[in-house]
């Protein structure tokens, strides 16, 4: 066993004294390469942009934002029970635009109801939402529903079985600076400032149609730094 020690251990010093002499004659000067621990801001930087590409994904794979909101609540422990409610905020309604007509298919005579909500879990507000959409297309209870109660838009109409088409998706917030790959801090370092969290972190932009295809709501939702609030819950 001590041969063969001995052994391994001078083909161990034989490879490094052949590389060593393979980067001489190579004429460039070798590159030692150290793996440097990331700051804990840097890493708290990088869990919050992997937090809300998650949520990003989430909410476009899914046809009903009320679901992946209630389940984003249930899973981060936000609220007991996990349920939405829709505080419906009373404002000026805010009339559609000729392309946004176009896009429910609708003239411009046709009359649009205007809905502006913030959907909250417990005492978490996760998103605002605006919403337009065609009274005739929708049930009678519906209608009455999305005028007098606190239900969320999806659950109400949940029974019509909806697609959702979304129009853009974009974070609102950068936590990283640009090329922060680029150039990851030693230990002890932190990146650029990029300020603390925003009110507004991600904006959705999506239509709601029927299983046929036919458009009765668009939405504008914008998600606050409420879908973060677990992070600094956690013990």
């Amino acid at each position: 066993m001590r041969r063969g020690a001995l052994r391994a251990r001078g083909v161990a010093v034989m490879l490094a004294a052949s590389l060593t002499g393979c980067a001489a004659g190579s004429g460039a000067p070798a590159r030692v390469f150290r793996a440097e621990a990331p700051s804990r801001d840097y890493v708290d930087r990088v869990e919050t942009l992997a937090i809300l590409e998650t949520l990003n994904a989430t909410l476009l794979s899914h046809a009903s934002a009320t679901a992946t909101l209630t389940d984003w609540c249930a899973s981060h422990r936000l609220g007991a029970p996990a349920r939405i409610v829709a505080d419906r905020i009373p404002v000026e309604p805010v009339p559609a635009t000729s392309e946004q007509r176009h896009e429910l298919a609708v003239s411009a005579y046709e009359p649009l109801r205007f809905r502006h909500v913030r959907l909250r879990c417990g005492d978490v507000v996760f998103s605002e939402a605006d919403n337009w959409y065609v009274p005739a297309r929708l049930s009678e209870d519906m209608n009455r529903q999305l005028e007098s109660t606190d239900q969320p838009f999806g659950m109400v109409v949940a029974p019509l079985h909806f697609q959702r088409h979304t129009l853009s998706a974009k974070l609102l917030w950068q936590p990283l600076p640009a090329d922060w790959d680029m150039e990851p801090p030693a230990a002890g370092s932190a990146p650029p400032d990029t300020g603390v969290t925003p009110p507004k972190v991600l904006e959705h932009r999506a239509i709601l149609s029927l299983p046929d295809g036919t458009p009765f709501s668009e939405v504008v939702e914008t998600y606050t730094a409420g879908v973060l609030a677990f992070r600094t819950r956690r013990p």
